[in-house]
């Protein structure tokens, strides 16, 4: 079985996805989550592009020992001079460069000749190598590339010290023939391939993003880019646990291996879709609920008498599992941590007691709490900590029925600490709340989006509001969760606007260059 390596680029790549603002203790939870999923190399960021983002791979850099860091930067020498300083404490640093490729992005964006391109690819290349042991060089837009020219500027960035080569299918467009032809072009024709490993990055556009990612493995790509839940600009990128979920049950046809553990496949899926805001769809593969369900009678009866006539994946191979009762109203604050180890979340004394102190609540309220409760609680709080002033809560009361107008009074603590009031009504209950919040914030807000959602089954469920928010323009994504479903409405929007402050506090607010 041949080794393939995993990078996983949903902190980079997947955070451009529209509305997506993950700050930096939310990229560090998702980066120790990853870290336990066993990927081989993760894209931590782009630190050039803002103050934020910068120190959030520093973070991370620091923080993660047992998987390589890597951050993404242009051909520019101040690019990758910050990437330095972001990454020079991680244990394996590593940097990740692109230059564009194809006759449109040349002629078009870069304005540059093919000579111009491959002397800066190789004079950035060489600079880099200066400082990083490895050095990453993707050929922007490589499937819409000449291939001709791609094996000249490849053979020329590795004698300059690349170590990783990646074609990027960056706009989907490519088909698995035609993106595991240009491999085995590549490995043909270039004589110095064999002091790189190749790798592939697939967007999903067309929808092929995991069988072109497999068809350049079949063809000598020995590392693979994509994303959990497939998340990322446009249609997203290549899902790495549908594609290590295919070599796995595969393994007959496919003789290739990763190093991911399976079982933490769920967990790491769960935490990523709460703290993106993106929902997974129920018929997603691997991960959605539907995964796992039969409802066809014929189906519903060949799983009873053999799981194995409708289902090829057992629940249990990526991580799920029944959510059954395990702690309430009497467990102690030892039963409770000892549960937090088992899922393997690990939090400070201090959050600790924050956490149980709102597990003793919601016992109050709900007699079976669910590990999806206890992660819902403790993500809450290990993200949502930030010394910048913002918007808090003091009380809210909503009067609505089938012969009432809906009406909203709320009160919230504003970020300069003053205290302030209205009601305002609406058609419906979440309107009336949120205009009320919108005449109560200083900023200028927007709903572009709305859903609520259970955490788990059962009428006492807590509930889970994502919201999408224009805050003075900008998208911003917020999410609330609290056992009544209109308390979560709320927190949702205020996490929204909260989430903008703190942006726009810390982030230094350099303008984001997006890439492939």
């Amino acid at each position: 079985m041949s080794r393939i390596n995993i990078f996983d680029t949903t902190l980079r790549d997947g955070e451009q996805s529209p509305g997506v603002n993950l700050n930096k203790l939310e990229k560090l939870e998702i980066a120790k989550q990853l870290e336990r999923l066993g990927v081989d190399r993760m894209e931590a960021g782009f630190p050039a592009s803002s103050e934020g983002d910068f120190q959030a791979v520093k973070s991370i850099a620091d923080t993660i020992k047992n998987t390589s860091v890597t951050a993404l930067a242009r051909t520019v020498k101040s690019d990758i001079d910050i990437a330095w300083e972001a990454l020079k404490g991680a244990d394996e640093p590593c940097i990740h460069i692109f230059l564009a490729t194809s006759p449109i992005h040349m002629t078009y964006k870069l304005k540059k000749t093919p000579d111009e391109v491959i002397a800066t690819a190789t004079e950035m290349v060489a600079y880099a190598k200066e400082k990083f042991s490895q050095v990453q060089w993707s050929a922007e837009d490589a499937s819409r590339s000449d291939w001709s020219f791609l094996a000249q500027i490849i053979e020329k960035v590795i004698d300059a010290g690349a170590t990783v080569i990646n074609l990027p299918d960056t706009v989907g467009y490519t088909t698995p023939k035609e993106y595991g032809d240009m491999f085995q072009f590549i490995r043909s024709n270039v004589s110095n391939i064999n002091k790189a490993i190749l790798s592939c990055h697939c967007h999903n556009d067309l929808g092929m993003a995991v069988a072109n990612s497999i068809a350049a493995v079949e063809n000598g790509a020995t590392q693979i880019e994509g994303t959990i839940n497939g998340i990322g600009e446009r249609a997203g990128n290549a899902s790495l646990e549908e594609i290590a979920v295919a070599l796995k049950i595969r393994s007959d046809f496919y003789p290739y291996q990763t190093n991911l553990k399976l079982q933490e496949i769920k967990r790491t899926s769960d935490m990523v879709a709460k703290l993106t805001g993106m929902y997974i769809q129920a018929n997603k593969a691997i991960v959605g609920r539907n995964a796992f369900a039969h409802e066809s009678g014929i189906h519903q009866d060949g799983v009873l008498k053999h799981a194995s006539t409708y289902e090829i994946i057992t629940p249990e191979l990526v991580g799920v599992h029944a959510n059954t009762l395990f702690l309430g109203k009497h467990s102690g604050r030892h039963a409770f941590k000892d549960k937090l180890k088992e899922l393997g979340m690990e939090l400070s004394e201090e959050n600790i007691k924050k956490a149980f102190e709102s597990f003793k609540r919601l016992t109050d309220h709900k007699k079976e709490v669910t590990d999806d409760d206890i992660f819902t609680i403790v993500t809450e709080i290990q993200t949502n900590t930030s010394a910048v002033d913002k918007y808090s809560l003091e009380m809210f009361q909503l009067q609505y029925g089938s012969n009432n107008i809906p009406t909203a009074a709320i009160e919230l603590r504003t970020p300069s600490g003053k205290k302030v009031k209205t009601a305002c009504t609406g058609q419906g209950s979440v309107e009336a709340l949120y205009k009320t919040l919108e005449a109560l914030t200083e900023e200028e807000t927007r709903l572009v989006d709305y859903q609520i959602n259970s955490v788990g089954g059962g009428k006492d469920a807590l509930a889970e509001s994502r919201v999408q928010l224009k805050v003075n323009g900008e998208t911003v994504n917020g999410r609330g969760s609290a056992q009544d479903v209109m308390e979560a409405s709320v927190q949702a929007y205020l996490n929204a606007v909260n989430r903008y402050i703190i942006q726009r506090v810390n982030a230094g607010k350099k303008e984001i260059v997006k890439s492939h």
